[in-house]
């Protein structure tokens, strides 16, 4: 039994009565638990959620009472009403995580299948490339269809499994495939369909059918994309609005609101700023993260790799050097500043040394894909005029600018040094690209390596390569391109003018106190609430702009959070002791 499974098990056992939902609702779950294997039933989910419930409710009325025992005994005894914010506080948390627990157990399995069904469909239109490029070297539909599930993620593995299930028959597998995929990406399934008929087609037509095959995929890549941005653009505004700037605005009134007789506490403002807040951020995010479509998800590095070496004990002693120089650098300010400024540069540091060396190997890859383009046209050139794919690769190395030359010269020398063919200089153990985890860069080398293998009719096809690998970097910054001014403001926001504007207004909120009749709101649990508040938005938002732009990626979203953290806490820190002199 996994542990999904022994955590659903315990939770349901926790709800001893059936419970009752829709024939839909549970067709649903079941096809998203099918497609997460997680080997649990949608009734026992049900359960669980209900169970959770519950603990959630026992949780709560534990809460309540022994909330009223702390401070009854320090309140006077006709001075209970004093007790009603705190005891009303606990009780909605409690209430709020019960329902909460039930709509997660029945919509967050099918959030969390949408989610990777998104992003496995990222690779489409490099998986669509693949078998495209194949069947121009080789008018194979099966081997087309093999090559192309040879690229990571899960869409290549389904692929794969559904070449297996074809072998010994007439099919491909493509065609199976792209039906599978059709209602998540219908674009997907005319290319698949399309790919498959390229083989039947006669030669003068084939050439014609790939084409289409591939302005199926990328067009409907931008399209979806386009869409999206345009949708996506009054809910983020909405969300910046509501969720940023009226809270951040709100801070400088408190004082006023508290003197007009608004029941506010610090144990209110926690809540609200520090919970309540955050949450509607997160769940708002991933709601919006939820309906991105898939497009271009970052190459894979695993930990595996030789350049992203082991950091634990260099990320925590980093986060605690950072931490301790923070705390030190705030001693001229309030004593209040030094726990924001101390915990987000320390958390922002720790990530940005964790998550850097992940940073760099991706970047080195995308320099090598920068100009495959003009790679490919130069080799192809050469291949067509009778040059062997060997002597052609370094012949273009010098002609080719940046870290895609670097990269042939590298094969060429592998060539020379070890004897070996074009596969193994480029993917081979000591080939250029064995640490390179570029899945384009791969993929056109595994092709050059068949063009090695079928000569001179080849070279047409290597240059046909070189359109296809443009058309999909084309079609991945103009997908980039149509998010940026919504990715732009959020991250601006979460970095610079959010906790600009926060540490400003816990400064003005400190110039109104003073001059307010009745008891203000204290500067110091002001300012940590709201500081604590601008900390976790610089995490939420960042997160959000770069799930938007290039999808949830642990390690980039983690390098860019880490920067954001960094960037908030100067921006708090300067808002506050700007708006300072000013009042």
């Amino acid at each position: 039994m996994t542990r999904i499974q022994f955590v659903l098990a315990l939770l349901a056992r926790c709800c001893p009565r059936a419970v009752t939902t829709s024939d839909d609702e549970l067709a649903d779950l079941r096809r998203a638990l099918a497609y997460l294997d997680w080997g649990t039933d949608a009734e026992e989910i049900v359960r669980a959620g209900y169970g959770a419930a519950m603990l959630a409710g026992i949780t709560g009325i534990a809460g309540i009472a022994g909330t009223a025992w702390l401070l009854g005994a320090s309140v006077a005894p006709g001075s209970l009403r004093a007790l009603t914010p705190a005891l009303t506080l606990t009780a909605a948390g409690a209430l709020a995580v019960a329902l909460g627990a039930i709509q997660v157990s029945r919509r967050g399995p099918i959030a969390l299948a949408t989610a990777r069904r998104t992003a496995a469909l990222g690779a489409a239109p490099a998986l669509v490339a693949r078998a495209v490029l194949r069947m121009r070297v080789e008018p194979a539909s099966e081997r087309a269809a093999a090559f192309a599930a040879r690229g990571p993620g899960a869409l290549a593995d389904d692929l794969a499994e559904r070449v297996r299930r074809a072998e010994g028959t007439p099919r491909s597998g493509l065609g199976d495939f792209g039906s599978a995929w059709a209602e998540w990406n219908p674009p997907l399934r005319r290319a698949a369909l399309l790919v498959e008929a390229a083989a039947d087609a006669p030669a003068g037509e084939r050439e014609a059918t790939l084409d289409r095959a591939m302005d199926a995929i990328l067009d409907g890549t931008r399209d979806r994309m386009a869409a999206f941005a345009e949708e996506v653009r009054g809910p983020t505004t909405a969300l910046y609005a509501f969720g940023v700037l009226l809270p951040l605005a709100l801070v400088a009134v408190l004082p006023a609101a508290r003197v007009a007789g608004l029941p506010l506490s610090i144990p209110v403002l926690v809540a609200l700023y520090d919970v309540v807040l955050p949450a509607v951020l997160v769940g708002a995010g991933a709601w919006l993260l939820v309906r991105r479509p898939a497009a271009f998800p970052p190459p894979e590095v695993s930990r595996e790799h030789p350049e992203v070496p082991e950091r634990s004990l260099l990320t925590l002693g980093t986060g605690a050097c950072v931490g301790a120089a923070a705390l030190l650098g705030t001693a001229p300010l309030p004593d209040w500043t030094r726990w924001p400024a101390a915990v987000g540069l320390a958390v922002g540091a720790g990530l940005v040394v964790r998550f850097r060396p992940v940073k760099l190997v991706r970047d080195d890859a995308r320099a090598v894909e920068a100009h495959l383009t003009d790679a490919l046209y130069l080799v192809g050139r050469r291949v067509s005029d009778g040059e062997a794919v060997e002597s052609a690769i370094a012949a273009a190395a010098p002609e080719v600018a940046g870290r895609t030359g670097e990269m042939l010269a590298e094969t060429a020398g592998v060539q020379r040094r070890l004897r070996v063919g074009v596969r193994a200089a480029f993917l081979g153990e000591y080939g250029a690209l064995a640490d390179v985890p570029s899945p384009q860069a791969r993929s056109v080398a595994a092709l050059l390596a068949i063009a090695a293998r079928e000569g001179r009719p080849a070279g047409r096809a290597v240059v046909s390569m070189a359109d296809h690998v443009e058309d999909l970097q084309r079609v991945e910054r103009e997908a980039r391109r149509e998010l940026a001014s919504v990715t732009g403001t959020l991250r601006n926001t979460a970095g610079v003018f959010g906790p600009l504007v926060g540490g400003a207004t816990v400064a003005l909120a400190d110039g109104m106190a003073a001059g307010t009749l009745g008891k203000p709101l204290p500067t110091a649990a002001l300012g940590l609430a709201v500081g604590s508040y601008v900390l976790l938005l610089a995490g939420i938002l960042t997160a959000l702009a770069t799930g938007l732009e290039r999808g949830f990626d642990r390690a980039l979203v983690g390098y860019r959070v880490g920067l954001a953290l960094c960037s908030a806490v100067g921006a708090f820190l300067a808002g506050f002791v700007g708006a300072g002199f000013a009042v």
